[in-house]
């Protein structure tokens, strides 16, 4: 009976260094290959290393070349943030763009696990530019130099010039549009709402951050505020949901393969909806008409009179709630879209179309770890939505380029 032949386990490290357990050392893989099993570089790196990661590194090639095209249309702006010659060497803000990307592209939810990542994980150090050799940042250096960034409109400006590629406008719907928004929770405690003028209780216990009893005490965004972001505001989603302290992020997107076009962050309100999606409106221009879907929060007379003078039809859902009129008779809500735009075959494409936006704010919270953004302050928050569009945008793009 033929003895089977024995089986040789192969272990490398992150270096490409082979740990050999029968040599009881270790070595280069280029030495060791030759050496120790008579492969050549070309044998082992077929057989053992390079199919797997050509695989790895060609699945995020197309994503490498949208951010490295869009970064080299940013080269301006980065000269003005960061000007020659002046001060300490900082982090070079293509490389921190290409890391917040990783971080919304992976989930990564601090900078000092970002930072651990970079030590082991040579894809991350490839689409960053670090060498092997070269050491990752400090975490609070990134950080700050990642502050420094997003307090600018480096992050809008990424998004645009994404989509402005040619190989990428291509893609793009000029003439059918939707629009949403959703709740994202700020970074502050809700034992952090006080009153404005400083008149508050003390809390129910010791030290500063003691536990408090709400109940019984009105509370509004006229009367209270957050001391710990004070831009965030408390808001609900509806009857019999609970009232949070975030922010409204705000979406544009066209219909034709679902890409985000536009984005931003507002405080909470019942209107803020509709007020950015005229600004988002207003933001893309152009003078052709376009249609706009919407779900029926948008059902309101005057925002589609704003729309209509703004040259764009309004594919928006209609709001058939039933409500109580002045003589308490219960009646359908009269609806501000006409008979002529509804009848439009046009009009139910817009409404199966529009619910995809639901994609894009799955990702950003799920994937990019947005549900409860990690900054204080609007502009921040606005900035780290814009980026987390463009890493989906990113993400989806080397699929569509591929069909196209």
């Amino acid at each position: 009976m033929c003895q089977p032949e024995p089986v040789r386990i192969l272990a490398l490290d992150v270096d490409g260094v082979l740990l050999d357990p029968d040599r009881g050392g270790a070595g280069h893989w280029t030495v060791e290959m030759e050496r120790s099993f008579g492969l050549t570089r070309p044998q082992f790196r077929d057989a053992f290393f390079m199919r797997s990661w050509d695989d790895v590194v060609n699945g995020r090639r197309s994503v490498e070349d949208g951010v490295g095209a869009a970064l080299a249309d940013l080269s301006a702006d980065f000269d003005a943030l960061y000007p020659p010659k002046v001060g300490r060497p900082s982090i070079p803000p293509e490389r921190l763009l290409r890391a917040m990307l990783l971080q919304a592209f992976y989930g990564i939810r601090s900078e000092r696990q970002l930072m651990e990542r970079m030590e082991f994980d040579l894809l991350f150090r490839w689409f960053v530019g670090l060498g092997v050799d070269d050491a990752p940042w400090d975490h609070s250096s990134f950080s700050t130099n990642r502050d420094r960034l997003l307090e600018g409109d480096i992050a809008a400006k990424l998004l645009a010039t994404i989509l402005a590629q040619p190989k990428v406008k291509r893609l793009l719907s000029s003439d059918h549009f939707s629009v949403d928004g959703t709740l994202i929770d700020a970074w502050a405690s809700i034992k952090s709402f006080r009153k404005k003028d400083g008149d508050d209780q003390d809390g129910d216990g010791p030290g500063r951050n003691a536990e408090r009893n709400f109940h019984g005490e009105a509370r509004s965004n006229d009367t209270h505020q957050s001391t710990t972001d004070p831009d965030a505001k408390l808001y609900k989603k509806g009857r019999g949901q609970p009232a949070r302290l975030c922010y409204l992020g705000h979406a544009l997107m066209e219909n034709r393969n679902g890409l985000a076009v536009g984005g931003l962050i507002t405080t909470a309100s019942g209107y803020a909806e509709r007020e950015a999606a005229l600004a988002l409106l207003d933001q893309r221009g152009g003078g052709r008409r376009i249609t706009l879907g919407a779900d029926k929060a948008y059902d309101v007379r005057q925002f589609i009179g704003d729309l209509r003078a703004r040259g764009v039809t309004p594919h928006i859902a209609i709001d058939g709630n039933v409500r109580a009129n002045a003589e308490g008779i219960a009646r359908p809500r009269s609806t501000a879209v006409d008979a002529r735009t509804t009848r439009h075959p046009g009009y139910a494409i817009s409404q199966r179309s529009r619910k995809r936006i639901e994609e894009i704010f799955g990702w950003i919270k799920v994937s990019a770890g947005l549900a409860r953004v990690k900054l204080r302050g609007r502009d921040r928050v606005d900035a780290a939505f814009r980026l987390a569009l463009s890493a989906y945008n990113l993400i989806r793009l080397p699929k569509l380029l591929g069909a196209a």
